[in-house]
């Protein structure tokens, strides 16, 4: 290989890099994100601080933090909170959810796998169902880490493959755009054994435990479907990807309707227990 050709593919891979970037930040501005955070899973951001002892004088970093589910639950518990993510439109909501709520939070827009942060800055480094969509699992897990004070407590919350939404984003892959080589499937960041692949030596005290966290909103499976139709941007997307074939938008409302069907409770309706683990662990010194 040529310097040439070798500078020609560097800079193919910035540009796709870039693209796919750009691609995930439009994404998460369709829809209503916020929305879904405040009416499907309001409590979830507020489980992960407790469960990294998140307190006042404590610095803490709210990697990918969309509307601040988590931020703004560690800003009232009286921690120094930077809020980072890399769609602003999600930003904007949480500036004025915090406002609300009366929390101080700091925030910053950024990628992920490239944090505008010095080494060791953050006390807390936290992520509630965020970094878990960046596509490059090991380079934002490289920078959760990198960011993260010796010592300091490291604490997610991701879907399980195996849960339902993570067999909601099975239920849809077939369907949407192919991923760029390279780019990882989101739930498996609710792996245990892959998380501790990602983080390695460099932390201590891992643990992981599997929760759920339920959801009674929907009282019927074209609910689910059509709320997620409107405000969550992943679905929204997909769906956009086939809105010209008339046959896959048919088969994937089928798809999504039976996966609410396996879900459903003995009574019938579409009560829906949704697993994530919980990890939480010490950087190493």
């Amino acid at each position: 290989m040529t310097e040439a050709t070798g500078t020609t593919g560097a800079t193919e891979a910035v540009e796709a890099d870039r693209a796919l970037k750009t691609g995930h930040r439009k994404m998460w501005a369709l829809g209503d994100y916020s929305a879904v955070a405040a009416e499907l899973i309001p409590d979830l951001g507020a489980t992960l601080v407790e469960a990294c002892g998140v307190r006042s004088g404590r610095r803490v970093l709210d990697i990918a933090a969309g509307t601040g589910n988590a931020a703004i639950p560690a800003a009232l518990a009286g921690a120094e909170v930077v809020a980072s993510d890399l769609t602003p439109e999600l930003m904007d909501v949480g500036r004025k959810l915090a406002v609300e709520r009366g929390a101080e939070v700091e925030w910053r827009e950024a990628d992920a796998e490239a944090l505008p942060f010095t080494d060791g800055e953050f006390d807390t480094v936290m992520s509630c169902l965020g970094v878990m969509f960046a596509p490059h699992h090991q380079a934002a897990a490289d920078e959760l880490v990198r960011v993260c004070r010796p010592g300091g407590t490291i604490g997610l919350i991701s879907w399980t493959p195996e849960g339902f939404v993570g067999q909601m984003f099975a239920a849809m892959k077939p369907y949407a755009p192919k991923p760029p080589p390279g780019a990882q499937p989101p739930p498996l960041w609710g792996q245990e054994a892959h998380v501790r692949e990602l983080l390695g030596d460099r932390v201590t005290d891992m643990e992981a435990r599997r929760q759920t966290v339920r959801i009674g909103r929907f009282d019927k499976p074209d609910a689910f479907r059509e709320y997620f139709k409107a405000n969550y941007g992943p679905t929204v997307a997909t769906y956009r990807n086939i809105a010209d074939d008339a046959g896959k938008v048919a088969a994937l409302d089928r798809d999504l309707d039976d996966l609410a069907l396996r879900h459903a409770d003995a009574s019938g309706s579409t009560a829906l227990d949704w697993e994530y683990l919980l990890v939480t662990a010490r950087r190493s010194a």
